[in-house]
């Protein structure tokens, strides 16, 4: 069985260009990869495939040596299918949660990206990236939290959030505390990073993470921080 590889959840591109002592902290996704040539895959699908956001993952692809880059688009054509199948990196682009992934079902993306996370390949999603690959997420025009809720891809078993502490994690809270069963949630705010590892555990960067448990029982909400290590 292959190894899997950490997942990289960033609130915002902020994270693609961090450096600790010179050294581009996205660097280390290339330990987790075995190919001579790094191809990086990025899906812009949820911002309507905007040229400047792929231009700004080229340039994070850059600083770590990967140059064999693609943009996948919305479309999901052959050409993107067979790279994609292939790809050692795949970032999932911010903007519209609900868009993006109503068009990763709508054109096979989202089967396309399950198969190369199980292949070993590194995932990055970036704000709205990162709530899809979370448990659950509110629909764009939600207006009643309770049914406005839809399954996304579930690799990490969270809710997630991403740059909502100004509104004090208002959605994400509406989402944990409605949602069924899993009612757990994580919320990077701006700037912020979170790695997930394969067994479950979880690392906080550059900024406080956001912890968020319902307690059924009571009917309470637990909040607390998870403090980065480095």
């Amino acid at each position: 069985m292959t190894e899997q590889a950490p997942i990289y959840l960033f609130a915002d591109s902020q994270p693609l260009f961090l450096t600790k002592n010179g050294t581009p902290f996205l660097a280390s996704i290339t330990e987790h990869i075995t190919s001579d040539t790094i191809k990086a895959a990025y899906i812009g699908a949820s911002n309507g495939d905007e040229p400047v956001f792929y231009e700004i993952f080229t340039a994070a692809m850059d600083s770590i040596g990967i140059h064999d880059c693609r943009m996948i688009s919305a479309l999901f054509e052959p050409e993107d299918q067979a790279y994609l199948a292939s790809a050692d990196v795949i970032l999932l682009a911010g903007g519209d949660v609900t868009l993006g992934w109503k068009t990763f079902q709508a054109v096979g993306l989202e089967e396309a990206i399950r198969a190369r996370h199980h292949a070993g390949a590194v995932l990055i999603g970036v704000s709205a990236g990162a709530i899809q690959l979370g448990m659950r997420a509110l629909t764009s025009e939600t207006k009643a939290p309770e049914t406005d809720i839809i399954n996304t891809f579930q690799i990490i078993p969270f809710c997630i959030g991403a740059h909502e502490e100004a509104d004090d994690w208002l959605g994400l809270k509406n989402l944990v505390t409605h949602t069924k069963g899993w009612r757990r949630g994580l919320g990077i705010p701006a700037g912020g990073a979170l790695i997930c590892y394969p067994d479950q555990s979880f690392e906080a960067l550059h900024q406080p993470i956001q912890e968020l448990i319902y307690l059924e029982e009571g009917k309470v909400l637990k909040e607390s921080l998870i403090i980065p290590e480095r």
